[in-house]
């Protein structure tokens, strides 16, 4: 079974990184990574993935991984093919899932209709017309989305126990020792904070 990660410039590596080491601990998945072109992508912070296949190149596989960025407003205008790519791709796959940000180019591909995100682009689903969700994990008949960042851990668990059974789940998290302590999110925290983060996340894309 193929599972394949989307690259693209800026994108959020841990999005990507968490649900690959989930999905590569199955002895019978096979990782690719695609991208524009087969020159190394620069992640938003750093981080240089080397692409195995390109949008013209890969036209089926069995999962699609789409990370975020914390640029998505700009990806939204210019995804450089990454929109088209996953509307040819998507009637080939088992899975089609999203990390993040990663669900507003679900979105925006006409792909999904309910879906989670980070925090601070709910809005930019719900001007898509997709029902916005605050779970961690949503299933929407075979897309997946995944909420912020590391969400993207909790999503690959939740599809690799929908595709191969709770055991074989249950003994990926117990190899990666995924145990996160304590449970905290964005609709958790006092409201004051909460805004805070808003409003610098806001600042950060003007």
């Amino acid at each position: 079974m193929d599972a394949t990660f989307v690259l693209y410039p800026n994108m959020t590596s841990l999005d990507f990184v968490g649900p690959f080491e989930v999905l590569a601990s199955v002895p019978v998945v096979s990782a690719r990574f695609v991208a524009a072109t087969l020159d190394p992508v620069r992640s938003d912070n750093g981080l240089i993935v080397t692409p195995t296949d390109t949008f013209d190149s890969l036209k089926a596989t069995d999962i699609v991984v789409v990370p975020g960025s914390g640029h998505w407003k700009e990806l939204l205008k210019d995804s450089g093919g990454v929109v088209e790519w996953l509307r040819e791709v998507h009637p080939t796959t088992k899975w089609t899932t999203s990390v993040c940000t990663g669900s507003t180019l679900l979105a925006e591909a006409g792909l999904v209709s309910k879906a989670t995100t980070h925090w601070a682009a709910r809005e930019d689903l719900e001007v898509r017309g997709v029902e916005v969700s605050t779970d961690r994990v949503v299933f929407d008949d075979k897309v997946v989305t995944g909420a912020g960042v590391s969400a993207g851990i909790d999503m690959a668990l939740r599809l690799v126990e929908a595709e191969f059974g709770e055991v074989v789940a249950q003994a990926v998290q117990v190899g990666i020792e995924y145990d996160p302590q304590p449970p905290r999110s964005y609709d958790s925290i006092p409201p004051e904070i909460a805004a805070g983060l808003k409003q610098a996340f806001a600042a950060s894309q003007a």
